[in-house]
C-alpha cells in the first residue's frame, strides 16, 4: 500500500505536496513545493526562449497578448470622489470651528479658576 501511495505522489506532485503538509511533514512538503514551482518556472521560461528565437531567427511577428491591461473609464468616480473630498473638506472645517469654540470655553474656565484661587 505503501509503494503505491508513492507511486502516485510521483506522479502527482500537488498530491504528495498536500499530503505532506496534512502529515505536517513540512521539510518534505517544502522540498516537494520547490520542485513543482521549479518545474513551472522552468515550462514558461522555455516558452519565452521559444518566442523569442521566432521572432528573432524565423521572424515570426510577436502575438498579441491577452494579458494587456486594459483601460478603465474612471472619469465618472474620479468626479464623485472630487464632490465627496469636497463636503468632507467642508465637515472638517465645521469640526474645527466647534473645537476653537471649546477651547475657548476651556480657557474661559481656567481663567475663572484661576481668578477664584486668586480670591480665595
Amino acid at each position: 500500500m505503501a509503494e503505491e501511495n508513492e507511486t502516485e505522489n510521483e506522479v502527482n506532485p500537488m498530491a504528495a505536496l498536500v499530503q505532506h503538509a496534512l502529515d505536517q511533514d513540512y521539510n518534505n512538503a517544502n522540498k516537494v513545493f520547490g520542485d513543482i514551482m521549479g518545474t513551472r518556472i522552468n515550462d514558461v521560461l522555455d516558452q519565452e526562449k521559444i518566442k523569442l528565437s521566432n521572432q528573432v531567427y524565423n521572424g515570426i511577428e510577436p502575438e498579441e497578448e491577452n494579458d494587456e491591461q486594459l483601460e478603465l473609464d474612471l472619469a465618472d468616480e474620479e468626479e464623485d470622489h472630487d464632490e465627496d473630498t469636497e463636503n468632507g473638506e467642508e465637515d472638517l472645517e465645521v469640526e474645527d470651528e466647534d473645537l476653537e469654540d471649546t477651547d475657548e470655553v476651556e480657557e474661559d474656565e481656567e481663567e475663572e479658576e484661576e481668578l477664584d484661587a486668586h480670591d480665595g
